[in-house]
């Protein structure tokens, strides 16, 4: 039988926007954690992202669900007077504070970690920036396509030889780095829980990036020599390499060299194994072009399902690659929890993707919706201990917007 929620009771407040540093406060609130959202009069940004292109168009704002999922929503204008009593509220009550405004902006807003603490010693100040908090680049906007793909290496390497660099998948570094902010955040967890000490924990796009690299970059810094892009007609290694089926489905081949005599003779091409253009390391390097050629023809005659048996036969290691469209089919993802229900969003949007960490004997909470705009202002304020004479003093100043002045 599964345990409490492992956060229950855990406070968190996100001041933070688009997708990284929300995408952390998701994982604390499907294990439990109290999720408070702060936006902005004209609410986060990404609310709005599944009608810009190249986004995929829909109906529903599934990216918003997906960041933003069983949080609870209010809306605070930090440029009003009114508002720092709000966040000094806030700060008092929470356990763990997220926020990705740049530092410039952050000063200004009284938002830094200084600004906080004083008023809650114990608490855990996340910081998510673009390129880190020092150095040149500091101060520089970043976006997961800037500072996680462009700066760390990774864009310039996933891709083939010719062809200029290509656009990689919204939120894909974003995501990748969610989790090494959660992991700080809950590294100063347990680190409180030992000495009753609340941290500055940070991370950055670019250093996510960075470590995602980090095989390629470990190679410059040994003064490794790289290969030249991967080329598919005459690559390093044909048993590393992309094929296609009959019925036009990709496939990522990793064969091993313990692996060489079975695929073949799997294959129906035990010929391989012998034949002289390929006998030994330097006649296979020059004719690398002819085996992909051969390849290319072996499997263009059978479609995937095929290859599947062929390659389950013999415990090889293969991929078919799949668009959105088939990974959502995938039985292995529901079968896993990888995709869960979704609660009250609406419309076709009736599941979610889960975080990927699973703790055996701990269940996650069922995914709820994320909040409207400004949805639970009044009732979180009145948690906070303000009054309704003090509310509607916060509403006439500016501090905490109307919320049907700004639809979501």
């Amino acid at each position: 039988m599964a345990s409490d929620n492992i956060f229950a009771g855990l406070k968190v407040v996100d001041f933070s926007s688009f997708v990284a540093a929300p995408g952390a406060a998701v994982i604390l609130s499907d294990f439990g954690a109290d999720v408070i959202k702060v936006e902005p009069p004209g609410g986060d940004p990404w609310r709005h992202a599944h009608k810009i292109a190249p986004q995929p168009a829909a109906d529903e704002p599934y990216q918003w669900h997906l960041a933003n999922r069983n949080k609870r929503g209010m809306t605070l204008d930090l440029k009003s007077p009114g508002a720092q009593q709000v966040v000094q509220q806030l700060v008092t009550w929470a356990d763990v504070f997220i926020v990705n405004t740049p530092h410039p902006a952050r000063k200004k807003l009284k938002l830094e970690y200084d600004d906080l603490a004083r008023w809650n010693p114990r608490l855990i100040y996340a910081d998510l920036t673009g390129f880190g908090e020092s150095g040149p680049d500091a101060d520089l906007p970043g976006f997961d396509i800037t500072a996680f793909w462009a700066r760390s290496g990774l864009l310039s390497m996933t891709r083939d030889a010719g062809v200029p660099p290509t656009w990689p998948v919204a939120g894909s570094g974003d995501n990748a780095t969610a989790l090494g902010i959660y992991s700080a955040i809950v590294t100063a967890l347990y680190r409180r829980e030992r000495t009753g000490k609340g941290a500055y924990v940070t991370t950055s796009l670019l250093a996510s990036g960075v470590w995602s690299a980090s095989v390629a970059i470990q190679a410059a810094l040994a003064g490794a020599k790289f290969a030249a892009p991967h080329d598919r007609k005459h690559p390093a290694n044909a048993a590393l390499n992309v094929y296609r089926a009959s019925d036009g489905t990709w496939f990522v081949l990793v064969v091993m060299p313990d692996k060489l005599a079975a695929v073949a003779n799997a294959i129906g091409r035990p010929d391989l194994l012998t034949d002289e253009r390929f006998s030994d390391p330097a006649t296979l390097t020059a004719n690398m072009p002819q085996l992909v050629a051969i390849l290319d023809e072996v499997f263009a005659a059978q479609p995937m399902a095929h290859w599947h048996d062929v390659f389950s036969g013999v415990h090889v290691t293969y991929g078919a690659v799949r668009g959105p469209q088939e990974v959502i089919d995938d039985p292995q993802l529901r079968a896993n929890d990888v995709i869960v229900p979704l609660e009250g969003a609406g419309g076709k949007l009736t599941s979610t993707i889960s975080n990927p960490i699973q703790v055996h004997g701990v269940d996650k909470v069922s995914a709820r919706r994320a909040p409207d705009l400004g949805e639970h202002t009044e009732a979180i304020l009145q948690e906070l201990g303000f009054d309704a004479k003090d509310i509607e003093g916060l509403r006439a100043s500016g501090a905490v917007p109307n919320v049907n002045e700004h639809a979501a």
